[in-house]
Parts: structure tokens; sequence; C-alpha cells
């Protein structure tokens, strides 16, 4: 679907960008399901979608199977919790009116935890004084193409 986006965003929607798959990546973050059962039951999820998004979290390497009916994250997958975090503190407050319904906590000191976009050199930045340049891995056939016909996204 992204196959012609030279993006990191782009390519992580790929594998968790469909409307039930970071929340089926929430639910064995922060509440530690595993079940296939478990995860039908919390979000009512069709089970037929289900089994689809476990098989395509698995052959993605964001989630393992362990035994016949259990699928636990994987490295890649628990690091998605920063991006939830991410969209958790947008959607409290930009699509939220009420209070947040949920907070992040620091298991060893209680203390909050937030996304933050960080320099490391400054610390916290605002995100009116992020800049994109053009990485490593960007092609130059890709940018050489762009600068003919189109502004590079």
């Amino acid at each position: 679907m992204y196959d012609t986006q030279v993006c990191s965003i782009a390519r992580s929607l790929e594998q968790v960008g469909e409307r039930w798959s970071l929340l089926i990546v929430r639910d064995a973050l922060f509440a530690g399901v595993t079940r296939f059962g478990d995860f039908q039951h919390n979000l009512g999820i069709a089970t037929n979608v289900l089994s689809s998004r476990l098989e395509s979290f698995v052959a993605a390497g964001v989630m393992k199977r362990r035994g016949s009916a259990d699928y636990v994250l994987t490295e890649k997958g628990r690091a998605l919790a920063v991006a939830l975090i991410a969209l958790t503190e947008w959607g409290d407050e930009w699509a939220s009116p009420v209070e947040p319904p949920i907070l992040y906590r620091h298991t060893a000191c209680d203390g909050a935890v937030h996304a933050v976009a960080a320099c490391e050199s400054c610390g916290p930045v605002p995100p009116d004084e992020v800049a994109v340049r053009l990485g490593p891995g960007m092609p130059a056939d890709y940018v050489a193409s762009r600068r003919r016909g189109a502004a590079v996204a």
C-alpha cells in the first residue's frame, strides 16, 4: 500500500497501521493480554480479523506464538510503547472531552511517564522546533525523481 513511500512512518503503518493493530498491541503491552480469546473478548473484534492481525504481527516479528493460543510481544513489539503513550497523550489533549481515562506511571517510583520529543543536546523541544533532514537511508534516485516533479515529502 505504501510501496512508493520512502518514509519510516509509512513503513511503520504497513506493520501496525490497521485499525485494530495498535489496540491489540495496547492490550498486550499494558493489560498483559496474550490469549486469542482474551483479545477477542476485550476488543470485540471479529475472530477472522483478529486471527489475521495476530498472524501478520508474527510474520513481522512484532509478536511470537507461545503454544497454540498465546501471542506475546517481542522486543520489536514492546518498543511500540512510546508510540502508544504519544498517541494516548495526543488523544487526551485533542480528541477527548473528558480528563484522561488512564495515566502512565513508572513502576519503580510511580512518577508520571510521558512521550517527549527531545534533543540529544538540549532536552525536550516543542514540535515547531523539530526540522526534517534527509537521512542516510534516503535513496538518491528517489530524491532526484522528487526534485524533477514534486517536493520531497
